[in-house]
């Protein structure tokens, strides 16, 4: 029969809107505006500080819409935002510093959606709300790096060439070497030549015995360039370690980093861990002097002072064995004796030193030092200066029981969670030079709510216009048009739903076009039925040649329209991602509502009778 679909054409198109509805229906939930609480130092909370929390939000006369506990984290559940701004104050002030407390915006969906996996498409931060944050790349601790990092290679290449020296030290923006005696300069400067020469630039003092070197204002720049890329590249492997939907991170001029964060109400926990650099460097323990003198000031020469994390003196030797910049996997868990621990596997420059170092130095202790910079907003004058302090401590002495090299642990660590968020911080990449947050922005739910609102108005008006006009105009086939048009949206908000792609103002604009185009698939097909009734062919011959004939003309519209959205995708960022993307699937589902669909419906309705007149 022309007009007929088999059963299992029927069964797959049916089977296609079903678990395209089912998709979608997660984002016809909201999100609660709730209060998140979770300790500072990750213990466990127990029940007695949910009733805490509890008795704490009667008392203020606040209605709790629900407390959920789980994860060590009590999530209190609010009826609106004003409640949830006033129980957020009420529970820092009472709860203190071991506690914090951050917004959060929980979701609705219910648990049997949940069960299959169905969620509420993402929201970017025009629409959800989020943060914002202007990072400044500190440029000269970049270059500061390097120098530290040349200074030990420079050592490492005079000890691997068996060429004398007495000292090599950082002063006044120079690598001072110092040799035993002027006959070791010629070989200095062949090694320097040799593994150098790209790198440094070489100065000859009037002393003989000694060679200055610098870094070269050519690779100074590309150490500033590389070191914001190499910042870039570790903030959004963090920012996918902590589950954020389609970030924003843009260089912003030549020190400056943009990253938007759609959805994130818990700002201290963003900012931890995309603030902090942080590092490790293993060191020997210096057991041969009193720690005591070194205290008092006098340190012996080639040993530093530490302190442990209870404030604990400990000398430790200057020579680092290696650092974070080493580490190329970490990961968290517990060992044999149940500690929090983190696993660590080194590169192969990495493995190689510290095999060698634990093979002549076994029975030895051995420490661990957690290096990060802090930045503090203090009050100065009446003005606000920020103040960075680099924080070093000594999480972990071990005896080396017997040679490792490429994988090992790192215990020491207070909780299971410290270690986790140590094991991200190294397995997203330590930071090139330490990163200030300079500006924080905060965009309010309510102000992505008045823009949603604002886009779904404009969505009820183009879509009424578009069914009045096609109700109109082609009467029943018109009404299935509309059918048709309804169920392309679903199934565009399903696929965005499935993908987790982030929806924005742009990506609604691309989900009204889509409206307009699944209409014009119809257009063409109901005004080629048109002309094969006036040609004088039956109503059912005049469906099947419609469908047929229009549908080259359909592909080709397509078609090209398809190729400017991969373009736009292509080419575009941001914002225009986002619409290029809503493009690209309303143009494929439209295809599948417009042409198949209808036709699956005006099958239903006159494929399997005669008739003398259609509706259109």
């Amino acid at each position: 029969m022309q007009n007929h679909f088999p059963l299992w054409k029927n069964l797959l198109i049916l089977s296609v809107f079903i678990i395209s509805l089912i998709y979608s229906l997660p984002s016809l939930y909201g999100e609660d505006p709730s209060v998140q609480i979770s300790s500072v130092n990750s213990q466990k909370l127990g029940q007695d500080k949910v009733a805490e929390v509890e008795a704490a939000i009667k008392a203020a006369g606040v209605t709790a819409k629900a407390f959920e506990f789980k994860d060590d984290r009590i999530l209190v559940r609010m009826n609106n935002t004003d409640d949830q701004l006033k129980i957020a104050d009420l529970l820092r002030d009472q709860l203190g510093k071991s506690m914090t407390v951050a917004l959060n915006l929980a979701p609705t969906t219910p648990a049997w959606l949940r069960a299959i996996g169905a969620q509420s498409m993402y929201l970017g931060l025009d629409l959800r709300g989020g943060v914002h944050f202007l990072l400044e790349v500190d440029m000269d601790a970049a270059v500061k790096q390097a120098e530290e990092r040349y200074v030990d290679d420079v050592r490492l290449a005079l000890r691997n060439e068996k060429i004398r020296y007495l000292g090599v030290v950082k002063d006044s923006g120079y690598i001072k070497v110092t040799l035993k005696g002027p006959e070791d300069k010629a070989g200095l400067l062949s090694l320097l030549d040799k593994d150098f020469h790209l790198t440094l630039d070489v100065k000859e003092p009037e002393e003989q015995d000694q060679v200055w070197l610098k870094i070269s204002e050519l690779q100074e720049k590309e150490i500033r360039k590389l070191a914001v890329s190499q910042n870039m590249t570790a903030l959004r492997n963090r920012v996918n370690e902590l589950g954020v939907a389609e970030p924003v991170i843009q260089q912003q001029g030549e020190s400056r980093i943009v990253v938007q964060l759609p959805g994130v109400q818990d700002t201290t926990r963003a900012k931890e861990i995309l603030g902090t650099t942080a590092t490790l460097e293993y060191r020997l323990v210096d057991v041969e002097h009193d720690v005591m003198k070194a205290v008092e000031g006098h340190p012996p020469v080639g040993s530093r002072l530490y302190y442990d994390k209870n404030g604990g003196p400990i000398l430790l030797d200057k020579r680092i064995i290696v650092t974070g910049d080493q580490i190329v996997d970490a990961s968290s868990g517990m060992d044999e004796d149940g500690r929090a621990a983190v696993f660590i596997s080194l590169d192969g420059a990495g493995a190689a030193k510290m095999g060698k170092l634990t093979q002549a130095n076994v029975g030895k202790p051995m420490a661990v030092v957690f290096i990060e910079y802090k930045v503090e907003t203090k009050t100065v004058n009446g003005e606000k200066v920020r103040h960075k302090e680099k924080v070093e401590k000594v999480i972990s002495v071990a005896t080396i029981q017997g040679v490792f090299s490429k994988r090992f642990q790192t215990t020491g660590l207070d909780s299971p969670q410290e270690a986790r968020n140590l094991s991200l911080l190294l397995r997203a990449g330590a930071l090139a030079a330490p990163v200030d947050i300079v500006e924080e922005r905060t965009v309010g739910p309510s102000l992505g709510q008045d823009n949603i609102n604002k886009g779904f108005q404009s969505f009820i008006v183009g879509f009424a216009l578009v069914v009045l006009f096609m109700a109109v105009y082609y009467k029943l086939f018109g009404m299935i048009a509309n059918m048709a048009l309804a169920f392309n949206v679903v199934i565009v908000v399903s696929i965005l739903s499935m993908l987790q792609a982030t929806l924005t103002l742009p990506g609604i604009a691309g989900i009204i076009l889509t409206v307009g185009m699944s209409v014009d698939a119809n257009v063409l097909i109901f005004e080629r039925i048109k002309e094969e009734i006036r040609a004088g062919n039956a109503p059912q011959t005049a469906i099947f040649i419609g469908y047929e004939k229009a549908f080259a003309t359909i592909i080709d519209s397509h078609v090209t329209n398809l190729v400017v959205a991969i373009v736009l995708f292509a080419f575009g960022t941001g914002s225009v991602k986002g619409f290029a993307v809503t493009l690209i699937i309303g143009i494929l589902s439209s295809m599948f509502t417009a042409v198949t669909g209808t036709r699956m419906v005006i099958n239903w309705i006159y494929g399997s009778r005669r008739v003398e007149k259609l509706s259109i």
